[in-house]
């Protein structure tokens, strides 16, 4: 496993979600993104954004998939 792979595991593995919202009006002008993402909440007080890219450019989108599913969990505008 690589350096960042390892740090990215860190964050996230054994994190329970608390609640999955969409990015608020404050933090988009805030943000001055026009693609409205999911904010992933967790229970310990972390939270998960998607953008668009690594400089986050604008909200992104996220592929799900479990054995019977696929879908886009999409941004709106």
């Amino acid at each position: 496993m690589d350096k960042h792979l390892k740090q990215f595991n860190k964050y996230l593995k054994g994190k329970t979600i608390k609640e999955v919202t969409w990015l608020g009006d404050k933090d988009m002008e805030n943000l001055m993104w026009y693609k409205r993402p999911v904010v992933i909440k967790f229970t310990d007080g972390t939270i998960l954004i998607p953008q668009s890219d690594d400089e986050g450019n604008d909200g992104g989108s996220m592929y799900y998939q479990d054995e019977k599913t696929s879908d886009v969990i999409y941004v709106t505008e």
